[in-house]
């Protein structure tokens, strides 16, 4: 099997458990991966995680032009500005899982931080999660947002939406999307409790042992 086809497998592999375990539903979400020559594959327009055939999936060449394949997906925008604006991209994932969106409707969501400071794992996997405002789904304006955070974050929480993720390699993006979800689903059910969370020192322990991006 080639490199390529090994790929097509493992990205719908990775959409069908994210999909078997309820992390996004109906049709859902989708995701990217960097092919070997510089292109793109990349879930089709309308398509369920559950369902994606290797065969079908959008192929695009190094110069972005679509050359195999169904239509993809109409968030292509959003995935093409993390690529142009991250050169460590190789994957990029997108959800509409359902306590990251809760957690996005609360009034007091931070829109730098995201995420509250509960495990150490969101910030290795994620750094500091950026929340967008809410886009009309498929807008360009959503890519233009994440240009305009100039590569500084590989994750953003779309409000009322969904997040977005960009990993080195598709399964990178997908355990740390997965990882943005768990904390997401702690903090709502720690809301109410006077939980302790990790101390700045530690946050700070974790940046500074790990090399996490970390923009302040």
């Amino acid at each position: 099997m080639s490199p390529e086809a090994r790929l097509r497998e493992l990205i719908c592999d990775l959409a069908k458990s994210m999909f078997d375990r309820g992390l996004t539903g109906g049709s859902t979400g989708n995701i990217s991966a960097r092919t070997e020559d510089g292109g793109l594959l990349v879930s089709p327009t309308g398509t369920s995680f559950g369902r994606l055939d290797p065969a079908r999936l959008s192929r695009f060449d190094a110069t972005g032009q679509l050359i195999d394949g169904d239509a993809p997906t109409k968030e292509m925008p959003l995935h093409s500005a993390f690529y142009d604006t991250r050169s460590t991209a190789g994957a990029v994932v997108h959800l509409h899982s359902c306590h990251a969106v809760a957690w996005s409707l609360m009034p007091d969501a931070d829109a730098d931080n995201f995420l509250p400071p509960l495990t150490p794992y969101a910030i290795m996997k994620l750094g500091k999660v950026a929340m967008l405002p809410f886009f009309r789904p498929g807008d360009p304006a959503m890519g233009a947002a994440v240009r305009g955070l100039a590569g500084k974050r590989s994750a953003v929480m779309l409000a009322n939406h969904g997040p977005v993720v960009a990993g080195k390699d598709v399964e990178a993006a997908c355990n740390a999307i997965e990882e943005l979800e768990d904390t997401a689903r702690l903090a709502i059910m720690m809301r109410g409790y006077r939980a302790r969370g990790l101390t700045p020192a530690q946050v700070t322990d974790l940046v500074t042992h790990f090399n996490v991006e970390w923009d302040d």
